[in-house]
């Protein structure tokens, strides 16, 4: 900057024919004076600008999601912290689509994600288990879980991948029945049935259900006209899809619940090790507020739908751990069976998780 301006400081700045105006001299070199300072400026804005490193973060839901609120707590946060470091959030699907943003974060074309680890268990088998029936009893276990040996295997595996996880979070489920209540195995036998899940869909054909294979937003038309007598899905979908308007009888995700999916904050690994320590800090420190918001909203959106449906007129059932118990040795018999057959290590990453009580 300096040698821009002694450049520009000592040209002529008079030009010829005006050396016997004195005035007219003063004005051009007080004008030459301000177009150097003004360089000088910009240059000096720009410098600033392009020390700033800006993170692109990619997810399907809209701003009213927990998911983006989690990305939007670490953007805050990091901001915040002033260490030059934006984080730049693309929601709505708006950057790539819901199923198809692994890769391109494994392939640093990303920087970060909140995403559903499961989506990406036709490259990593192994994912398939963070979808798992029964392998998760409720959010305190989730929250164990990811502080566990199984998830440090998971990650070992995601670290291959050039991935690493930010922020842990999972978000519970429940069933739903068009004429009757659905706790334990038995009641959804004979029933057309829809699944969150391959995994669900395996064990609750084992229980003698019919399996409709959707997208939790065809649910209601679905069950409006008759195709459906039964739905698995998330909390939240359950609430935003209207479902209650459909359904007599709503099981939400309650002391226990079948119905648990690990959706985590996700970035880079090689973004991550090339940003300065203060910039790394600062990520790690935003992460940890984030996943703590997480996990009490998580419970939150449980009971929320649970009243939304009871004050839609709806009965609101119970699953106890009895119920539980049951359908995860169905589980065993069926999802659990074909994760191991089909899944290097399948066996052996099961019992981590089965191993966190």
């Amino acid at each position: 900057m300096v040698d821009i301006a002694c450049k520009l400081t000592m040209i002529d700045i008079v030009p010829p024919g005006l050396s016997g105006d004195l005035s007219k001299r003063e004005e051009i070199m007080k004008n030459k004076l301000l177009a150097t300072a003004a360089a000088i400026a910009l240059f000096a804005a720009g410098t600033v600008a392009s020390a700033q490193e800006v993170l692109r973060l990619s997810h399907q839901w809209s701003n009213k999601d927990i998911r983006h609120q989690v990305a939007q707590i670490v953007a805050d946060e990091v901001a915040a912290a002033n260490v030059d470091l934006e984080i730049k959030i693309f929601g709505s699907k708006s950057l790539f689509k819901p199923r198809e943003q692994y890769k391109p974060l494994s392939r640093g074309l990303l920087d970060m994600t909140v995403f559903p680890l499961s989506y990406a268990g036709g490259q990593q088998p192994a994912y398939n288990l963070t979808l798992m029936p029964g392998l998760v009893k409720n959010h305190e276990h989730a929250a164990r879980l990811s502080k566990s040996p199984f998830m440090e295997a998971l990650e070992e595996i995601m670290a291959k991948d050039d991935v690493m996880v930010l922020v842990h979070g999972y978000l519970a489920g429940g069933f739903a029945g068009k004429d009757k209540c659905i706790t334990k195995p038995e009641d959804v036998a004979g029933l057309q049935t829809r699944a969150a899940g391959k995994a669900f869909e395996q064990m609750l054909a084992g229980a003698g259900a019919s399996i409709a294979s959707m997208a939790s937003s065809e649910i209601y038309s679905a069950m409006q006209t008759g195709v459906l007598n039964a739905a698995n899905t998330s909390s939240s979908s359950f609430v935003s899809y209207r479902i209650y308007e459909q359904v007599s009888c709503y099981t939400p995700a309650g002391d226990v619940a079948l119905w648990f999916m690990y959706q985590p904050l996700l970035m880079n690994k090689s973004k991550f090790d090339g940003l300065k320590p203060e910039q790394q800090a600062a990520l790690l420190a935003a992460a940890k507020k984030a996943e703590a918001f997480y996990l009490e909203e998580a419970k939150k959106q449980d009971a929320k739908s649970a009243e939304v449906f009871r004050k839609a007129g709806v009965e609101i059932a119970e699953m106890t751990p009895e119920d539980f118990a049951a359908w995860r040795a169905l589980a065993q018999t069926t999802s659990y069976k074909t994760f191991v057959e089909s899944t290097p290590d399948g066996q052996a990453l099961l019992d981590k998780a089965l191993a966190v009580e």
